[in-house]
């Protein structure tokens, strides 16, 4: 990927800069390594964040010193897990509650298809545990089952034999996306009914992928053999309801029209239709024991993302020392062609007046996640003098092409990269680089995007909603000033955006030391999973 870097961009390099390159030339005065850095360049041959990275050694013993009585064997079944198949947030959650229940003490496995798009080099100890056949529209289809750690966490792979699974990305393979999980569903249990030599107490599902499973268990397995295990369900997400037809739930071997009632499977939005249509998220919340939506507040695996530790980041920094960041930041902008590669010849260093704050906006891009505003958000930053970098890639072709068109229009200039693809490499350089995160969603049942922020000293603008008003208290409100750690906004519209980012714009210019205050508070912010994680063993109990 290239872009073309302008002489212009010098008005829109932070002052920081400056300070970057007087340490270069200094050499490692600045104790972070800088003089070992290679700074990359737009025209590379390789793209900055597709470079070789050492391996991460994860250890799961992140809260050691919380150890739960009458610990659980609990079972994930889930169509994302972070690293290794993530496509959005459902994948850090995943990732992040297993390893502190494994820390608490619990025996936690994840149950995770085998997509054919996972790099084999990221799971330790692949193996094979057995082959065995599961159902499949008339059919017993042979399915294989490994075993492998990834991050510490035991993971169990499911493959079957047919196309389930194939393709590049975890999702948009040229099979039958709902029918390929609902197969999954079916196969996991059978896996725990024919293999497992102990039930579960816990088999915690998410997502409409997953929805599936409590029908499946209640309906058939549990009058097999799977007596002990019990059902939680976490919506992560309420866009999405995994829409689906009788016939096409009956390829699971249940009998589809039985769910076509109110207090089962039917989907309420298509009463009276002809057809009426079945929802796996509906028939996964009337079947399960206990369902997790706006109840328990997320939190973030600080193990996974810990600006200290990172091995995706140019320099390492934390809330003591600080001054990394402003490495990692540079180091963004030099490879995206956000900051002239001349600044650095020679002598000469620009006398540069204008600091331009980068912010920083990874996402999928969907209507929940405010579209609208990311795009008119590209305007006004661009107005004010900033700078800011979108990450995310859209499912929807006309929103695709909407920021294509965006992309080609500012990805050549000094101060916008509109990058539409999924790298979590790159996400971890971002808020490492970002001095903003901004999260303007219409609804947030949680969001993980304003706590990586603030752990990697990005201070958060967001809309107030669901898990973003529980998390982001604004800098201007003076009934909540001792939680007061970042810009928030009310309404939907564009004007809303604007006061925001005009507000933490002149913080970040006319009042450094607040600002500076700000982000050392931010990253103190204990967004881990640790109390969340008690809050599901609780859950976990209770049924």
């Amino acid at each position: 990927m290239h872009f073309h870097t302008s002489q212009n961009s010098q008005s829109c390099l932070l002052a920081s800069s400056v300070a970057v390159l007087q340490a270069e030339k200094r050499g490692s005065s600045t104790g972070v390594g800088v003089g070992e850095l290679i700074w990359p360049s737009p025209s590379d041959g390789t793209p900055f964040w597709k470079k070789d990275f050492p391996s991460s050694g994860v250890s799961p013993e992140v809260f050691a010193d919380v150890k739960d009585s009458d610990p659980k064997h609990i079972i994930h079944v889930t169509a994302e897990m972070a690293p290794i198949a993530k496509v959005g947030g459902l994948g850090d959650v995943v990732t992040g509650l297993a390893r502190a229940c494994l820390s608490r003490g619990h025996t936690v496995d994840i149950m995770l298809p085998f997509y054919e798009c996972i790099q084999k080099q990221h799971i330790k100890d692949l193996t094979v545990i057995t082959k065995y056949n599961s159902y499949h529209d008339g059919n017993w289809v042979p399915t294989t089952a490994y075993r492998g750690v990834v991050s510490g966490i035991p993971v169990i792979f499911i493959e079957p034999s047919n196309l389930f699974f194939k393709g590049q990305y975890v999702y948009g393979g040229s099979y039958n996306e709902l029918e390929a999980y609902l197969f999954f569903s079916r196969a996991c249990l059978e896996w725990m009914q024919q293999v497992t030599s102990t039930q579960p107490d816990i088999i915690h599902v998410h997502e409409w992928q997953t929805g599936a499973l409590p029908l499946l268990y209640w309906d058939i397995y549990h009058h097999l053999s799977l007596k002990k295990p019990r059902i939680v369900l976490t919506i992560h997400n309420m866009e999405h309801y995994g829409e689906c037809s009788k016939e096409q739930l009956s390829k699971s071997g249940l009998e589809g029209s039985v769910y076509a009632s109110i207090d089962k499977a039917v989907d309420d939005r298509t009463i009276g239709h002809n057809p009426e249509r079945l929802s796996l998220l509906k028939g996964g919340i009337v079947y399960s024991n206990a369902v997790v939506y706006f109840g328990i507040l997320n939190g973030i695996d600080i193990t996974m993302w810990n600006p200290a530790t990172d091995i995706f980041l140019p320099v390492k920094f934390n809330d003591q020392k600080p001054e990394g960041k402003k490495f990692c930041k540079y180091y963004v902008q030099r490879g995206l062609g956000l900051a002239s590669e001349g600044t650095q010849d020679g002598n000469h260093v620009p006398d540069i007046t204008y600091k331009a704050p980068l912010v920083v906006c990874i996402t999928r891009l969907v209507p929940q996640k405010g579209l609208h505003l990311i795009s008119h958000a590209i305007k006004h930053i661009e107005e004010l003098g900033g700078q800011m970098v979108i990450l995310g890639k859209a499912s929807d072709v006309r929103v695709q092409t909407e920021f294509e068109g965006l992309a080609k229009l500012h990805n050549q200039g000094p101060c916008i990269r509109i990058l539409l693809m999924f790298s979590d490499e790159l996400s971890h350089m971002l808020y490492a680089a970002a001095d903003m995160v901004l999260v303007p969603s219409i609804y947030e049942p949680c969001g993980l995007t304003q706590m990586i922020g603030m752990r990697y000293g990005a201070v958060p603008v967001v809309r107030k909603t669901g898990g973003l008003a529980d998390t982001v208290f604004d800098m201007d409100d003076q009934s909540n000033h001792n939680k007061a750690n970042g810009f928030v906004f009310e309404g939907i519209d564009e004007g809303s955006l604007n006061c925001a980012l005009d507000r933490a714009f002149t913080y970040f210019r006319e009042k450094p030391d607040e600002w500076n205050g700000i982000i050392k508070k931010v990253m103190e912010v204990d967004n881990s999973w640790n109390n969340t994680a008690g809050k599901y063993v609780e859950l976990y109990h209770s049924i």
